[in-house]
């Protein structure tokens, strides 16, 4: 049963970067009732004030703001886990506090947000989950191990955790962005973009979200053709997959970034 998102109440982490504020503008478009949740209230704020929606400010990385987080929340119809850490460089440069943050945001999370959505929803015998993945989630690339950690580890959980779902009137979806213009891991860490490399938009990203809930979609790229073949192969061929990034220069690309998103 899929979700009817005009009156439907969401819950939309990393509401405070520019997908958090396409996936917004686009769920309001289609009627839904927004609960919008980060670390920067003054951003929320503004960006409630423009769709009409409630923020509840928290930091996702604190398992007692999490808990607060779902108890001011509520009852949803619709779970959207976005917030994420870039999490870029050598898995030496982390300190274990940054290595646990990584974790607690990018996995921790969006599993017990996940399960406390679950709870509610499949009572009622409809909701959906949408987890914003990555392509990094597919293809493992040079110092970005805690990244592809923790996105290998969402596109698990949300296939399984569909599986475990079926039949119960609640989806699951992971959506996975490739480059994304003005947003994403990318842009939020500093790095510049592969030479040649296309990207796609923030509201490219909305859109694949709202059909995700309205066609009850599994596993969906948003992403140019070329960056979902070279996913696809690096999960068949992952070693030829490193010898490609290799050849690209991938190493040297992310090693000269100036973020400093390791908090």
């Amino acid at each position: 049963m899929t979700v009817n998102l005009n009156g439907a109440r969401v819950l939309l982490t990393g509401a405070t970067g520019g997908i958090g504020h396409a996936i917004a503008r686009a769920l309001r478009a289609r009627g839904a009732e927004l609960i919008l949740t980060g670390r920067r209230t003054d951003v929320l704020e503004e960006l409630a004030a423009e769709v009409d929606g409630t923020v509840i400010a928290a930091d996702l990385a604190d398992a007692v703001a999490v808990t607060d987080l779902m108890a001011k929340a509520g009852d949803i119809d619709v779970l959207i886990a976005n917030a994420a850490l870039p999490g870029v460089g050598l898995l030496t440069d982390f300190t274990e506090t940054q290595v646990d943050r990584a974790l607690d945001i990018n996995l921790r999370a969006p599993i017990i947000l996940s399960r406390w959505a679950t709870e509610q929803m499949v009572p009622r015998g409809r909701g959906h989950i949408v987890l914003i993945g990555s392509i990094a989630g597919r293809a493992a690339s040079p110092q970005t191990s805690m990244y592809n950690a923790t996105k290998f580890g969402l596109r698990g959980f949300a296939l399984a955790h569909r599986d475990d779902l079926h039949g119960t009137g609640v989806g699951v979806s992971i959506v996975e962005p490739g480059f994304v213009s003005d947003a994403g891991m990318f842009v939020e860490s500093g790095m510049e973009l592969p030479k040649g490399a296309r990207t796609v938009s923030p509201e490219d990203v909305a859109r694949v979200v709202v059909r995700s809930i309205d066609k009850d979609l599994g596993e969906v790229m948003v992403a140019p053709i070329e960056i979902k073949v070279l996913s696809g192969l690096s999960l068949v061929a992952p070693r030829v997959n490193s010898a490609i990034q290799r050849r690209l220069g991938a190493a040297d690309i992310i090693a000269g970034h100036s973020g400093d998103e390791k908090r």
